[in-house]
């Protein structure tokens, strides 16, 4: 055999390979699925999605889906608008919510393992929970590391986030409470009632009178004897000075 045709064959043989791998990458490619719409990278959204919550409103929200599910079940029913399957899931959710950071992100092979349901009975029910007010989630995914051709990224659980809509929590009656104020409220209050104390303690007695009494006539009149409450503490102080200076000077 000729240099030529060696060099001919080893060229083709090259581009057989350079096939093949084009072909391996295309495979793997093929084999990771394609990100979900409106999927949002794992770690930059969740911190404006989740809420913190506390174990009596996470106790709200079960009990009102509960309530929710009777009320609106047919008579003959077995099932209501939520289902059975959904209120497992948001038993579970309940116990795994974080409520200091409203942290919840379990994956649906976790979901389906806990309750020993199929994953498309899983599905159906959070998206039960979503459609009537009593769940919310965000898509993730994160990168991955991928020399090939394939995506440089995968989708990873859920962002998950607890809700009741105010036609199940009228359901509650007086266990319903007042609902707890965001944090940012919180501060806010907090901060005008430390301004308020500030202030009140500067106030004279007739300022006092017209600062906390709404009605105009007893205010003015409550003003009125704390200027002379005032004035007689005044004089007794200057009398009392007077005095003082007198028994000085003899």
């Amino acid at each position: 055999m000729t240099t030529g045709m060696t060099a001919t064959r080893g060229r083709f043989f090259q581009r057989i390979d350079s096939v093949i791998d084009d072909a391996r990458a295309e495979g793997h490619a093929k084999e990771r699925p394609p990100l979900r719409r409106n999927s949002r990278r794992a770690g930059s959204c969740e911190a404006s999605f989740w809420r913190g919550t506390s174990r009596q409103d996470v106790r709200k929200v079960l009990m009102a889906a509960q309530k929710y599910e009777r009320a609106n079940r047919a008579p003959g029913k077995r099932n209501g608008p939520l289902g059975g399957i959904a209120l497992e899931v948001l038993a579970l959710f309940a116990n795994l919510v974080n409520f200091r950071s409203g942290r919840l992100d379990p994956s649906l092979d976790y979901i389906t393992d806990k309750l020993r349901r199929s994953r498309d009975a899983v599905v159906r029910a959070l998206k039960a929970l979503r459609e009537h007010g009593f769940l919310d989630w965000l898509r993730r995914f994160e990168p991955v590391p991928n020399d090939g051709r394939g995506p440089q990224v995968r989708q990873v659980s859920n962002a998950y986030r607890l809700s009741v809509p105010k036609r199940a929590l009228a359901l509650l009656g007086r266990w319903a409470g007042r609902p707890t104020l965001p944090d940012d409220d919180q501060a806010a209050r907090a901060d005008r009632a430390a301004l308020e104390a500030q202030h009140v303690a500067t106030l004279d007695l007739a300022g006092f009178a017209t600062f906390h009494i709404e009605d105009s006539d007893l205010a003015k009149a409550l003003a009125q004897m704390g200027k002379a409450i005032d004035l007689r503490e005044s004089a007794k102080q200057t009398e009392s000075q007077s005095t003082s200076c007198s028994y000085t000077g003899s």
